[in-house]
């Protein structure tokens, strides 16, 4: 069974990496923006904890995922949220799973459409190497390998907790 580290220790590494990375790369009043839910949960998180001006934004990617009519709708879509432009501004985008890349790619499509950015950070949690699309994390939590048969969850918002579920198939 793959090991996770403990959710505090992760929430740490990833706070003062974020911080030495804005600093370093000299982001001028960045913004960051979650990506329902456990993004979210996470952004709120290190929104709070770098004492972010501008408030959080948020976005339910559901309708820009290129996978949509294969999963259909999920049903708690949430409306998204960003009460800035993100033009021209320096985004960082939170999400709590990196996997296939396919959720990033819908993210940037819906910040896209809000206004163009500088830059866009991302940031994952957990980055399992199992893309789909060249999507790489700048700040990533812990990365492992899981075999297909297992997904990641965080569970939230409070407290944040991070499990690992064996999926199973009608021949399990």
């Amino acid at each position: 069974m793959t090991e996770l580290n403990d959710i505090g220790q992760l929430l740490q590494k990833v706070t003062a990496e974020l911080k030495d990375y804005i600093v370093q790369q000299d982001l001028d009043n960045p913004a960051m923006v979650g990506i329902h839910t456990g993004g979210a949960w996470l952004a709120q998180h290190l929104h709070q904890n770098l004492d972010f001006q501008e408030p959080l934004g948020t976005l339910d990617i559901s309708f820009y995922r290129d996978d949509f009519s294969s999963k259909g709708l999920h049903p708690q879509v949430k409306p998204s949220s960003l009460s800035f432009s993100p033009e021209n501004r320096h985004i960082i985008l939170v999400d709590d799973v990196l996997m296939t890349g396919r959720t990033i790619r819908a993210a940037l499509n819906e910040i896209f459409d809000y206004g163009r950015p500088q830059t866009v950070t991302l940031v994952a949690l957990i980055d399992i190497k199992s893309r789909e699309l060249p999507i790489q994390a700048d700040i990533i939590g812990q990365s492992i390998t899981l075999p297909k048969s297992e997904r990641i969850k965080l569970r939230g918002p409070d407290p944040l907790n991070v499990e690992i579920h064996r999926i199973t198939t009608p021949n399990d």
